[in-house]
């Protein structure tokens, strides 16, 4: 067994299989929300659903099962540095794509350009911030004045007219 920590396999497999097995609960439950089995005019709406829905519960039960016996034996899926690593990309894109309705699409561009070269680049705000303007400058100049492509808008695009 290797000596790094992190994350193993079979508890990868366990989250992953619990998430299936959620999501094949809910089409079950909306499936006899909505009718299953068959009517006058032939299956009923929910019947395919609800199919699918248990086919997804057993099959996530039993990769359930397969990842509770190899919890010992599994091997890594990945180290806690590697996970730091995805972290710190995944957190600020969920936050950029989180700030567009309220600062607009170009802001937020330029806030998560300077932040990536700031961050991971090692360049200095200056020159991190001067370039997530030039690439929202540009985009707003190639979407919305020559493609005339409407882009999500913030405060900022109102005051100036957009």
């Amino acid at each position: 067994m290797s000596a790094e920590r992190g994350l193993r396999m079979s508890m990868v497999e366990a989250g992953t299989a619990l998430a299936f097995a959620l999501a094949g609960m809910a089409a079950i439950g909306d499936s006899l929300r909505i009718g299953t089995g068959w009517g006058t005019d032939g299956p009923k709406s929910g019947t395919f659903p609800f199919w699918i829905g248990l086919i997804l519960v057993a099959a996530s039960a039993g990769t359930l099962v397969q990842a509770v016996r190899a919890r010992t034996e599994s091997g890594l899926f990945a180290s806690w540095a590697q996970l730091r690593l995805v972290a710190s990309v995944l957190v600020p894109t969920v936050v950029y794509v989180a700030a567009i309705p309220s600062t607009g699409i170009y802001v937020a561009s330029a806030a998560l350009v300077a932040w990536f070269m700031h961050r991971l680049g090692g360049f200095g705000w200056a020159r991190s911030a001067a370039a997530g303007i030039g690439v929202a400058l540009a985009c707003f100049l190639v979407f919305e004045i020559w493609f005339l492509v409407q882009l999500p808008k913030g405060p900022l695009e109102t005051a100036l007219g957009y």
